[in-house]
Parts: C-alpha cells; sequence; structure tokens
C-alpha cells in the first residue's frame, strides 16, 4: 500500500516537473525526482516496475527506465546476476507488449537493455552459458513482428552496437582494459552477425523500396534504424583506437580478417550506392556514411587484385553519382560524398587510382565536381575542405607514383586553382552587397585552405603564377588609381565602395601569393619557380609601399593582416641558411626593386615592422602577428647578425619609447600592454648579439624603461596622499612588468643576465613589491609582477651561476619570497567572497604563479638553504609556510579542475618532498593530510580522465598527457615521502629507539594507517587493473608502502583473490608470491629494480589474464576490487 501511495506521488512529481508553470514547484520535483533516481530506497526497484505497470504518462515511465538504468551502471552494482536478467527480460517483453510506446521512453527502455547486456556480458549461469549473450536470438523475434517490432529490434541492435563502442558515464570506476575485453569479445562473437543481418534487412527494403512509403513515420524510422545499425557496425572501433572525429579525413576502418566474405562480395558496396539512388535525402546521407567507412576499410584485408577490383567498384560507384548529381543538392548527402572522394586517395595510392578502368572518366568528373563546389562558395562551405585535401594528396603524390598510366593532374589542377582564386574574389562584392558572413573574417580556415592550395597551384606553377599576376596587376592598377582619386579629393560615395571591394580582393590575393610561396617547401622547385616567386614578391611589395604611404590617413586591418601572413611565408622560404642567394629569386628582387642581397630585404622587413608597430598598435591581430614576425627573425642565427647592423634595428634598440611606438605608452588600454613582453623579447635577443660584456651599452638601452621606472616610484611614494594618480601609476608598473619579463626571458647567459639584475635589485625591486601591496586585489597588476618574478629566479640555460663569494643568490630568493609572502597575506585577507566563475583569474592564477615561482627558486640549485636557518633569516620559511597557507585556501577539488593550477602544485610538491622533508615532517597533521590527500587525488587523475568524469576544462587541453604528468609527479613526491617515513621508523627502531612520536610525519601516520593503506590499495589496482602508462613511476612508491603496511598487504592479496573466479585464484596467488619473490625488507637500489621486474612480470601476467573472458557467477569483477 505505502508502494502505492509512493509511485502515485511519483508520477505527480514527473507531471510537475514537465508541466508546472511555477519555476519553485519545478525545482522541488526535480530535487524529489532526483533524491528518487539515486536509488537509496531498497524499495526502488519495484517502484520503478509499478510505473512502468501502471504507465499513467510517458513521463514516469522515462523516469522508470532512467531510473532503472542507473541503478544497472552502479559500481559496484547491488543487484543480483538474477534481478538483472529479470529486468533485462522484463524490458524485451514490455517493448514486444507496447510497440507505440513515445519515441523518448522506448529510447530510455532501449539504453538500458544496452547498459544491462554490456556491463553482464561476462555473467554466465553455467559453463559456457552465458547469461546476456543471446542477443541475435532475442532480437529476432522483434524482426519477425509488425513494422514498429521490427523497428524496436532494429533499435536493441544499434544501442547494442553503439553501447559496446564507448566508454560511458557507467564505466566511471572501470578499467578500459575491461571495457575492451567486453568490446573484443562481442566483436568476435556477435557483431559480424548483426552486419550481415543489417545488410539482409536493408536488401530486402531496397527491393520494395517503391512499394515503401517514405512519409509514413514507421516505415521511415525502420529505414533510418536499419542504416544507422549498418553504419555503427562499420564505425565499431574495432582495434581500440579510439579514432577522434576531428581527423577522420586520416581514419582507417580496421576490419577483422573474418569479414573479407562481406567484401569480396562486392553486392555489399553495391548496396549502398543502390540505397543512395533510391533513397530520398532525409535518408540517403546515411548511406553515404557508411560508403565512407567502407571506402576506408584497410587495405591490407585484400590481395594486390581483390583491392583493384574493389577500389574500381568505389569509383564506378562515385562515377555514376556524379553523372547524375541531383542528389547533391542536399547538404548532408554533398558533405558526405566530399568525405567520400577524400577518402579515395587516403586510403589508396596515385598509383592505383589511375589503373582504374575508368580513371580518365572519373577524374575529369571529380574535377568538375570540385570547380562547381568551389564557385558555389556559399553552400556547404565546410566541405570544401575534403575536396582541397583531395587535390592536394593527389599533387603531393605525383613524385613517387611509379604507374605509368597518365595521371591528367596536369591538365585539372590549374581549373581547380582559377575557381577557388575567382570565386573568391567575386565573393567579395556580394558580401558587402548582401551583408553576408564574410570568409576573411575566419582567419583559421583561410590558412587551412591557403596551405592545401598552396601544394595543388605548385603542379602547373607557371600557370598559377601567371593568374595570380594577371589578376593582381589589374586589380592593383585600379586601387592604386582610385586611391589618387581620394588624395586629391575626387572620390565619390560609389569610388569609396568600389575601393572597399579593392581592397577585399588585394587580401585575397596577398593571402594566396603568401601561401603560392609556401608551397615551395611541400615540392620539387626549380630555378624557374624561384623567378615566379620573385615575380609575386615584387607586386606585393609594391603594394606594401603604396598602401604604407596612406596610413596617416588610415588603412584597412584585413589587407594588413594578409601582409604580415604573407611576411611570414617569405621569412620561412627566402630568409635564412636554406636559400641560394644567388638564385634567381633574389636576382628578379635585384631587378625589379633593387633590393641586391639579403640584408636589403631584411631591412624590407624591420621597416614593415616598425610601420605596423607605429600605426597599428590599437589593432591585437595585426600587433601580435608583427611582433611574432620580429620574433622569428630574432631568433635565426645568421638573420640575427645581419639584423643587428641595419639602420632600423638600431633605430628600435635606442627609440623604444611610446613616442615612437604608441602601444607602448600608458594612454592605451591593458589588454594591449599584453603585446609588451614579446617585443622585449625580441629587443633583448638583438641586443645580446653585440652586448657582450659591454655595460655602457646596456646602461644606454635600459634609459628610458630606467626613466619610467623612476617616475613609477615616484607616483607610489605619493600613494598615500590626496595627489596620488592611481591610474598612471598603475599602467607604468603593468606596462614595465610586463617590458622587464621579456628582457628577463631574452637574457639566458650569465653576463646578460648579472647586467639585469644589478639595474633592478636592490633599486627597482622595492617598487614592484609595493606595487603589489597597493593593487593586491587587482591581476591585472599582480599577474605580470608575480610572472616577472618567476621569471627571474628561473636558472635557464644556467645562466644563475653566481661566484663564490657572491651573495646574489641569496639576495634574489630572498625577493621572490618577500613577493610571495606579500602576495599571499593579501590575496588571503580578502576572504572567500570572490564568485565561482571569477576565482580562477581573481585568487587561483596569482597563487598558480607563485608556486612556479617557489618551485624554480628551490630546484634552480643557486642557493645554499641551510644558510638562512643557519644564520636567523626567516625567508624561506615565510615562503614555505605562505604556501602551506595558500594551499589550505584551495578547495581540494579546484587542484585537478584547473590544468596550470594541478602542474605548477604538483611539481612544487615533488620538489619540497626531494629536497625539503624536514619541512614537511613537520606540518600540522591536518595540513600534512591535506597534502597526503591530495597526492591521492593525483594519483587516480588518470583513472578519472579515461572515465570520463575529469572535469570540461581538463579534458579541453590535452587530458592523457595531462595526468599522466600529474601523476608520475605524484608518483614521485609518494616515494619521497615513504621512503623517509620507512627510513624513520627503520632506523629507529634499530638505534632501539621506542619513542617514534617526536616525528610530527610518524606520529600523524601511526594515528591514521588508512591514509598509506588506501594509497598502497589505489596504485596496485592502477597496475593491475588500468591503463597505467607510467607503470615505472607507480612501481617507486609501492615497495616502501608495501613494506610499511605489509599486514595490511597481505589482507588486500586475500581479498583479490578471493574476488577471482575460482579457476583463477590459484594462479592469482601464484603471482602475487612471484611479485614479492627475492624482495628483501630494504630500499637499496637493487632491491627496488628487483621489485620493478617483477611488478612488470606481474602486470604483464593480469593483463594476459584479463584478455581472456572469465564466468562469474555475481555482478563483480575483478577489476572492481578495492572500493572500501
Amino acid at each position: 500500500m505505502a508502494d502505492d501511495q509512493e509511485v502515485v506521488k511519483l508520477e505527480l512529481l514527473c507531471k510537475q516537473l514537465h508541466e508546472a508553470s511555477d519555476g519553485v514547484r519545478r525545482q522541488e520535483a526535480e530535487k524529489a525526482l532526483v533524491e528518487f533516481q539515486s536509488g537509496r530506497s531498497a524499495a526502488t526497484l519495484t517502484q520503478c516496475q509499478m510505473l512502468l505497470d501502471r504507465a499513467q504518462s510517458s513521463y514516469s515511465q522515462y523516469l522508470a527506465a532512467t531510473t532503472l538504468t542507473k541503478l544497472v551502471s552502479r559500481n559496484p552494482c547491488t543487484l543480483s546476476l538474477q534481478q538483472r536478467i529479470d529486468i533485462r527480460n522484463y524490458v524485451l517483453n514490455y517493448l514486444a507488449t507496447r510497440p507505440k510506446l513515445v519515441h523518448y521512453v522506448t529510447q530510455g527502455l532501449v539504453v538500458l537493455f544496452g547498459r544491462i547486456t554490456k556491463l553482464g556480458w561476462f555473467d554466465g549461469l553455467e559453463k559456457e552459458d552465458w547469461a546476456f549473450r543471446n542477443v541475435v536470438g532475442d532480437v529476432s523475434q522483434f524482426l519477425q513482428g509488425s513494422v514498429e517490432h521490427c523497428v524496436i529490434g532494429v533499435q536493441l541492435l544499434a544501442q547494442l552496437t553503439a553501447e559496446m563502442n564507448q566508454i560511458s558515464e557507467s564505466d566511471a570506476n572501470k578499467s578500459l582494459t575491461k571495457h575492451r575485453k567486453i568490446a573484443s569479445s562481442f566483436r568476435d562473437t556477435q557483431l559480424y552477425d548483426i552486419f550481415q543481418l543489417s545488410c539482409t534487412l536493408l536488401r530486402t527494403a531496397l527491393e520494395s523500396s517503391k512499394t515503401l512509403n517514405f512519409n509514413d513515420e514507421s516505415q521511415h524510422g525502420l529505414m533510418t534504424n536499419l542504416l544507422r545499425l549498418a553504419l555503427n557496425c562499420l564505425t565499431f572501433d574495432f582495434i581500440g583506437t579510439s579514432v577522434d572525429e576531428s581527423s577522420d579525413d586520416l581514419g582507417t576502418v580496421q576490419i577483422p580478417t573474418s569479414w573479407r566474405p562481406a567484401f569480396l562480395d562486392f553486392s555489399t558496396v553495391q548496396l549502398f550506392f543502390d540505397l543512395y539512388a533510391s533513397l530520398p535525402t532525409s535518408l540517403s546521407p546515411v548511406a553515404l556514411s557508411c560508403l565512407v567507412q567502407i571506402a576506408s576499410v584497410r587495405r591490407t584485408l585484400f590481395s594486390n587484385e581483390e583491392r583493384a577490383k574493389f577500389l574500381s567498384q568505389l569509383v564506378n560507384g562515385v562515377r555514376k553519382i556524379l553523372q547524375n548529381p541531383q542528389g547533391l543538392s542536399d547538404p548532408s548527402n554533398y558533405h558526405e560524398f566530399c568525405r567520400l572522394l577524400l577518402r579515395l586517395k587516403s586510403n589508396y595510392q596515385l598509383g592505383e587510382l589511375v589503373t582504374v578502368e575508368h580513371y580518365p572518366d572519373a577524374i575529369q568528373l571529380i574535377a568538375k565536381f570540385t570547380v562547381e563546389s568551389l564557385n558555389m562558395w556559399q553552400f556547404a562551405p565546410n566541405s570544401v575542405h575534403y575536396l582541397l585535401s583531395l587535390w592536394q594528396r593527389m599533387v603531393g603524390s605525383v613524385p613517387y607514383m611509379k604507374a605509368t598510366e597518365p595521371h591528367l593532374l596536369e591538365t585539372y589542377t590549374p581549373e581547380v586553382v582559377r575557381a577557388y582564386v575567382s570565386s573568391r574574389l567575386e565573393s567579395v562584392s556580394v558580401v558587402l552587397r548582401d551583408g553576408l558572413d564574410d570568409p576573411l573574417d575566419d582567419v583559421t580556415v583561410i590558412q587551412q585552405q591557403l596551405d592545401q592550395l598552396s601544394t595543388i597551384g605548385r603542379c602547373e606553377y607557371a600557370k598559377t603564377c601567371a593568374l595570380l599576376v594577371q589578376l593582381f596587376e589589374q586589380t592593383a592598377q585600379r586601387y592604386q588609381e582610385l586611391i589618387s582619386a581620394r588624395m586629391n579629393n575626387r572620390s565619390q560615395q560609389h569610388t569609396i565602395e568600389e575601393i572597399a571591394i579593392l581592397e577585399g580582393q588585394l587580401t585575397w590575393l596577398v593571402y594566396m601569393i603568401g601561401s603560392a610561396i609556401g608551397g615551395r617547401v611541400s615540392f620539387n622547385t626549380s630555378d624557374d619557380h624561384d623567378a615566379m616567386d620573385g615575380e609575386l614578391v615584387c607586386r606585393v611589395l609594391q603594394l606594401m609601399n603604396l598602401t604604407d604611404s596612406c596610413l596617416p590617413q588610415g588603412g584597412c586591418e584585413r589587407l594588413e593582416v594578409a601582409t604580415i601572413s604573407f611576411f611570414e611565408q617569405f621569412r620561412k622560404i627566402y630568409v635564412g641558411d636554406q636559400v641560394h642567394k644567388t638564385s634567381k629569386f633574389y636576382r628578379r628582387l635585384s631587378e625589379i626593386l633593387g633590393l641586391n642581397d639579403e640584408s636589403m630585404v631584411l631591412a624590407v622587413f624591420v621597416r614593415k615592422i616598425i610601420t605596423n608597430l607605429k600605426y597599428w598598435g590599437h589593432c591585437e591581430q595585426i600587433l601580435t602577428r608583427t611582433l611574432t614576425l620580429l620574433s622569428d627573425l630574432s631568433i635565426s642565427y645568421n638573420s640575427v647578425r645581419k639584423l643587428v647592423k641595419l639602420e632600423e634595428v638600431q633605430f628600435m634598440l635606442n627609440n623604444h619609447t611610446s613616442e615612437h611606438f604608441p602601444f607602448l605608452g600608458v594612454g592605451v588600454s591593458v589588454q594591449e600592454m599584453r603585446s609588451r613582453t614579446l617585443f622585449y623579447t625580441s629587443l633583448g635577443r638583438l641586443l645580446m648579439v653585440d652586448l657582450g660584456e659591454d655595460e655602457e651599452k646596456f646602461t644606454q638601452f635600459m634609459l628610458p624603461i630606467t626613466s619610467a621606472f623612476d617616475s613609477v616610484g615616484r607616483l607610489l611614494a605619493q600613494a598615500e596622499t590626496p595627489v596620488f594618480q592611481a591610474e598612471e601609476a598603475k599602467k607604468g608598473l603593468i606596462g614595465l612588468a610586463r617590458d622587464l619579463r621579456g628582457l628577463a626571458y631574452a637574457f639566458n647567459t650569465k653576463t646578460s643576465y648579472m647586467m639585469l639584475f644589478d639595474w633592478i635589485y636592490p633599486t627597482y625591486t622595492g617598487v614592484l613589491v609595493r606595487g603589489v601591496e597597493i593593487w593586491s586585489h587587482d591581476p591585472q597588476v599582480t599577474t605580470p609582477v608575480l610572472k616577472l618574478f618567476a621569471e627571474l629566479v628561473q636558472n635557464r640555460s644556467q645562466r644563475l651561476q653566481f661566484d663564490v663569494s657572491s651573495p646574489n643568490g641569496i639576495l634574489l630568493f630572498r625577493e621572490a619570497s618577500k613577493v610571495i609572502c606579500t602576495y599571499g597575506s593579501r590575496i588571503l585577507a580578502q576572504g572567500d567572497n570572490i564568485p565561482k566563475d571569477q576565482m580562477y583569474p581573481m585568487r587561483l592564477k596569482g597563487i598558480s604563479i607563485c608556486f612556479s615561482m617557489l618551485k624554480a627558486a628551490l630546484c634552480g640549485n643557486y642557493v645554499n638553504f641551510g644558510v638562512f636557518r643557519l644564520y636567523g633569516d626567516d625567508a624561506l620559511d615565510s615562503a614555505l609556510h605562505t604556501f602551506v597557507k595558500l594551499l589550505l585556501s584551495i578547495p581540494q577539488s579546484d587542484l585537478l579542475v584547473y590544468p596550470k593550477l594541478s602542474q605548477t602544485y604538483y611539481v612544487l610538491l615533488e620538489c619540497l618532498a626531494q629536497d625539503h622533508m624536514n619541512f614537511l615532517s613537520t606540518l600540522e597533521p591536518n595540513v600534512f593530510l591535506y597534502v597526503l590527500s591530495s597526492i591521492s587525488e593525483g594519483l587516480s587523475a588518470i583513472d578519472s580522465t579515461v572515465a570520463g568524469k575529469a572535469p570540461p576544462t581538463i579534458q579541453y587541453l590535452n587530458p592523457s598527457a595531462e595526468h599522466t604528468m600529474v601523476c608520475t609527479g605524484c608518483c614521485a613526491t609518494l616515494d619521497h615521502i615513504v621512503t623517509y617515513l620507512f627510513k624513520t621508523v627503520h632506523q629507529k627502531s634499530k638505534k632501539g629507539t621506542v619513542d617514534l612520536e617526536s616525528d610530527a610525519l610518524v606520529r600523524v601516520m601511526k594515528h591514521q594507517p588508512s591514509i598509506l593503506q588506501q594509497m598502497l590499495a589505489t596504485v596496485l589496482n592502477i597496475i593491475m587493473f588500468e591503463d597505467c602508462r607510467n607503470q615505472w613511476s607507480m612501481s617507486r612508491p609501492l615497495l616502501p608502502l608495501i613494506l610499511l603496511n605489509n599486514e595490511y598487504f597481505g589482507q588486500l592479496r586475500q581479498q583479490i583473490i578471493s574476488q577471482q573466479a575460482p579457476d583463477k585464484q590459484g594462479a592469482m596467488a601464484q603471482w602475487f608470491d612471484s611479485l614479492m619473490e627475492g624482495i628483501e625488507p630494504n630500499l637499496l637500489t637493487k632491491n627496488r629494480d628487483k621489485f620493478t621486474q617483477n611488478l612488470s612480470v606481474f602486470r604483464r601476467d593480469i593483463n594476459d589474464s584479463l584478455k581472456g573472458p572469465v564466468t562469474s557467477s555475481g555482478g563483480g569483477s575483478s577489476s572492481e576490487m578495492m572500493t572500501s
């Protein structure tokens, strides 16, 4: 009776959640339903069945389905094997008796079926009698029923195939090894039969396609699910590579050899071509998706003769689609067809393609299709990438082709290039006229397409250059005429509009010329090609002279970005050591522009850089790319020696003030100041070329910065007075911190660094610390100042090798300590009233930089830290205690949520554990427990990422690399700590000392033994059952953990053995015996290495065991062992 009332209440809550207009009631209903789905009540299972049986509303049915899915997915599973079998049978019967449920209820039950089948895949009733594997047999009853039943049957198979192929949330605490074990078993026993069944059903549907009514929802749904089932089979991750969809043009489908009959029977391929031709556009894209996968089947599946026949069939199918291209007017069909074309070249060699019987006809049709596609630049622009990649790869293969048949690319690539160039030029006027999204605004896509075009255009380079020169001259000549008219005040409204169009077209042409020059890298070249490059470069430089002369009146931002892009390509190809200066390229520059050598060319570069810095400082994109170009020039060994001899470079070194470069002034926004670091890094490199030990030259260079620092110092001295000019002082300090950081980064020799250190200390360090005191709440100030100090303490290239009589190392650390303590004390005093979304920029970012600074100082090997305690200097203790206070202010969950914070924290912790264990051993118990807990979290980092539970912030970066690094650092830290513990306990017991309570660290471990025991369990679990990428690192702390917890290790061993199937227990016991064989109770290097070798064999034996199926009588699994 109580259950009935509860079920009625749940139905009411479902209705309120989905239909109530009152937000508060919806929120309360949601809260109650979430509590129900947690499954804490013993009656949850019964109530779910009652909800489904009553079927009062689709909402309550869906609630029951999703709740049951969560119950089944729980780890460890609380449902017995019989309960799960009953649920599965109930779901099948429910779907069979109610074929017309609301679609989301059906989907919820289908997901439940797939989940329960996957998680119970290795559960058996008796030997060789599996509980959940009769999939095709169970579903076949649906396939023999009505259309609705057939749809459900196909959905069940499609969902199960998808479920087996992905690591879902239900696998949160399961190993990747177990997931692959299940997927591999499903692949070997069921997947081929399911694929064959899908093809059979599709053939049947195709034969009756003329009688099918695709406007009928059920018939359309059946066909959709059949195609989806076939696609799920073909996209299955056959070998566990988890191909990233972003690189799908490179993916090969690793079809098992046992599938050969399906692909040697060419009717399979023809089936999907016929389906594409027969189905409406709402269905045909999925047929093309299947063909994309079929075209990607691994080459080694066939012999040479079989592969040629298979490829011939694919090419003929593509040819027929192109002969009747009506279906390609649908964007989805068009997109998938473009992918199919690319896969033909990705998976097959050009030499194989040209031997296909109808290749000449096919390549002509593909070229025609490409030209038409490029001309329709507004239609499916995201698909153009695949077409350009196809032509790029074909052209790139020409030098390696051994076949004698003509490839005909020299005939068709000029058409493709012309279509791309002309269509982009024509797009400019349409965009301006109709107010459309401008392709020029997406610089990333432009760069990608032009990289592809650069290779394609090199095939018939003379034609490419002739086209670009002709169009450029026409456009530039008209542009010059209109600019002259505008300067003489003879321009009208239509003239201004035409100038805008011409600027857009010139922008495209400059981009294209840059890419054409960049194509020299990837293709065989000749003197004639170099001469053509010279022709193109001269025209762009002539245009640049014209546009630069107009900059006082204003310029075109996009054209300037294109020009910088051109210079980047120009530098890579023709500036530096790789080009003979006697080439025809430099000869053409000399003849047309009078640029006789590389120094004169470099002068053009520098003049353009100075011009941009003068006129475009307000434009972040131009400023950043200009400074990047300057930085690239300053890195090149040969170029930099020629650069410093130029008058233009000497001008920059002697006049780096806001008067000449407005972005260096305080009148700009703080955002614009970010580029100053890169600017001064480049200047620093240029200065160092001839600096040597010339302190006078250094002082002369620093004059503008010295003057600015003195000014800021005077302003800060008035901080407590009413006349304090806060904004000017603040911006001045921010700019100087960024400038000095750039110089500190560039000065990577002892001599140059010491000049900078003697200049900044002690005169100006106090100014920086004072700035942190005043603006500690403002990360716009604190971040650049902290980053400056983090750079100063960085012993890059061993530049901080002070003389034996020099106190500079200690002085430098004291300043770093002062900054850390000043910032730390003030940021902690602000309290916790910072909004969650502002927590990282306002607090955690600064703390992370402090951690980085402290780590660099502690590991720099230029300070003897024993001196501080010996002479009563509290700089070291203050910095370390500030670190502890900052650490305790961070919620432990945030340490792994923010990748930069986790990296700086864990590397600092490893440094402390390695060199400052005496400090860690004196920490308060709650602090040390926090540290150990954070190590435990870090050890599990890889596991959580694999399981898909890592926060989005982490997954956005490279989660695998990030977490492997964190985990490796945690292993090293834990090793230092437990080694210290073992040695302390061992030495004291050896000396007969009974009182271990005097050591704080030992005392914590004695009263909280479960911490190290849990770490032992975690490390052992990862090594045994997870995808462990750093086995050696994991092995190092494991031995001392075992030696410190010998009794617990014995219990753990027995627990793991008892969880195995009876026929596996003996082997597991033997593996554990072998693990400790020959291991002595000490931590000598020889003993550690022996243990590491034993562990490698131990892990290999475990993994070999997991590859074979294990029959289990319950829902447990060997990889779900340590949950307590």
